[in-house]
């Protein structure tokens, strides 16, 4: 028998642990459905870029992602160059794609984001540019 999971943004600390030298620069990140909280096979994540923070180039070997710019404005990291994004917009990397944001505004930059098909960092296949896999950090 399946049990509904149901939890509050306020309750799910921060995930601890995200390492610079992996791209997690100056983030802060929650993971609010995940295998470890709720035995899903997905993570649904928030995230908040205070100004001049970063998530660099990075893909997933193992999932898709996606996030939705709930607040701010800054730049998408696209396998070609970098694109403007602001509140509204929607982005699908599949895996294998290269993506990451960056908040060059004066504000907060809020996000939404899932990976479909992993439930952790781990389980995700997180790899940087200089082509090594990472576990990522952080202890999801």
């Amino acid at each position: 028998m399946s049990t509904m999971f149901r939890t509050r943004m306020a309750d799910v600390p921060l995930v601890e642990g995200l390492k610079r030298d992996d791209g997690w620069i100056d983030m802060q990140v929650q993971f609010l459905i995940d295998k470890k909280s709720a035995g899903a096979d997905h993570v649904v994540g928030w995230t908040v870029l205070k100004p001049g923070a970063s998530h660099e180039a990075h893909l997933h070997r193992n999932c898709d992602e996606f996030f939705i710019v709930l607040e701010g404005e800054g730049h998408i990291i696209t396998e070609t160059g970098l694109e403007p994004s602001r509140k509204g917009d929607v982005v699908y990397s599949p895996r294998g794609c290269w993506h990451g944001f960056n908040n060059t505004s004066d504000r907060d930059v809020v996000l939404v984001w899932g990976w479909m098909g992993a439930g952790s960092i781990a389980d995700s296949g997180y790899e940087t540019p200089e082509g090594a896999s990472h576990r990522g950090g952080g202890e999801q």
